[in-house]
């Protein structure tokens, strides 16, 4: 369960979670009905088949999980039944359908497709940090991490996060550390980087596997681009892309946080979950301590 993406929001302190276990059975996911094309809800984080525990909680770190049912119907086959029956009334009566009765028909074909069409399950983990006041969306999606955030604040009635707000503009500190500027302690680069022109229209440059303090990347530099996504390492525990929207993609944990899985005498799935989460909500709190102190986070208002 090792989030490859973090969006993060940040809320205002405190906020009562008490309640969260008792509330998000009334927010769980219900069957997509025939007639509908899509339902959303907490399912647990173990598992769809895991009724009764919507979240985990170990110390100030809280699990949850967002799951969804989509139904898939493509357009191509929508359009294939729109068409034979436009050729059926055609033939039948000699003429073809204006425009608002094509669209009476098309809905007609798409209620009788949709409780035919195959559901599609997903779902979105997220960390609810207690300690730094933090959600942590496993995705890169602004739009899915702000349904989430919206789907939390449904449960509790009211919650007032924010995404991440830098008091200083990410690109220019992501520009300064590949133009020789020490990075924040811990911090190392990788060998990504994207560049781009801020005029609008203007180029960008895409490097991997490159070392970053290089002549290359300099002549960009010199030539005006700026860095909107920089891969870097954190003491060797974990290596993620940081981007200007302050969105780390691409996340991964290093052996250096890893090894320590091996010092895990508990046997079973639920046991591995739980030191997997407890190494992951450590590691994520000491990246954001980092990002904070580098980027001047704000912190979230009342």
């Amino acid at each position: 369960m090792f989030f490859k993406n973090l969006t993060m929001f940040r809320f205002p302190a405190p906020l009562d979670f008490s309640a969260l276990a008792e509330l998000l059975p009334l927010c769980a996911i219900k069957p997509v009905g025939p007639l509908e094309m899509c339902s959303r809800g907490f399912i647990s984080p173990f598992g769809r088949e895991e009724k009764e525990v919507l979240l985990h909680q170990v110390g100030n770190a809280i699990w949850i999980t967002t799951g969804a049912e989509d139904k898939i119907l493509p357009a191509t086959v929508v359009n294939e039944a729109v068409a034979k029956r436009l050729e059926e009334i055609a033939a039948r009566e000699g003429r073809i359908p204006g425009g608002r009765a094509r669209k009476n028909l098309r809905d007609d074909v798409l209620l009788e497709l949709m409780p035919r069409a195959f559901v599609k399950p997903s779902r979105i983990d997220a960390i609810v940090d207690l300690t730094h006041h933090l959600l942590v969306v496993d995705t890169a999606s602004k739009k899915s991490a702000e349904a989430v955030a919206s789907d939390l604040r449904g449960a509790l009635g009211s919650f007032p996060a924010v995404p991440l707000n830098a008091e200083v503009a990410p690109r220019s500190i992501l520009t300064a550390w590949i133009a020789g500027e020490p990075l924040p302690e811990g911090l190392s680069l990788g060998e990504a980087a994207e560049l781009r022109d801020p005029v609008e229209g203007g180029g960008r440059v895409k490097v991997t596997d490159n070392e970053l303090l290089s002549d290359e990347i300099e002549k960009h530099l010199d030539a005006g681009k700026q860095v909107t996504k920089l891969a870097l390492v954190l003491e060797d525990r974990v290596s993620f892309e940081l981007g200007d929207d302050l969105v780390l993609r691409k996340v991964k944990f290093l052996d250096g946080a890893l090894d320590q899985l091996q010092n895990i005498d508990e046997d079973g799935r639920r046991a591995e979950l739980d030191a997997r989460f407890v190494l992951q909500s450590g590691e994520i709190r000491r990246l954001f301590t980092v990002l904070e102190q580098a980027f001047k986070l704000s912190k979230a208002e009342v």
